[in-house]
């Protein structure tokens, strides 16, 4: 999938993969596709709640390896 901006957030653990994401997609433009690499295993339930609370869209997810990606559209 393509994207605008890329954020590792790896090793990082709850609460600092959100709060950097957060700072991020406030940098972005309406619509641009902000990538997340974490390994945080809260992660998988943190980023959509924060996809719904935030009004932005959590436009894909996967896994590689131990790594969770997350594609997020800022609104």
């Amino acid at each position: 999938m393509e994207f605008d901006r890329d954020l590792d957030v790896t090793g990082l653990n709850c609460p600092l993969p959100i709060l950097r994401t957060k700072k991020t997609l406030a940098e972005m433009e309406s619509g641009q596709i902000l990538r997340v690499l974490a390994t945080d295993p809260g992660s998988l339930k943190d980023f959509p709640a924060f996809a719904k609370q935030t009004g932005n869209e959590l436009v894909a997810d996967g896994q590689d390896d131990r790594t969770f990606i997350f594609f997020l559209k800022r609104k």
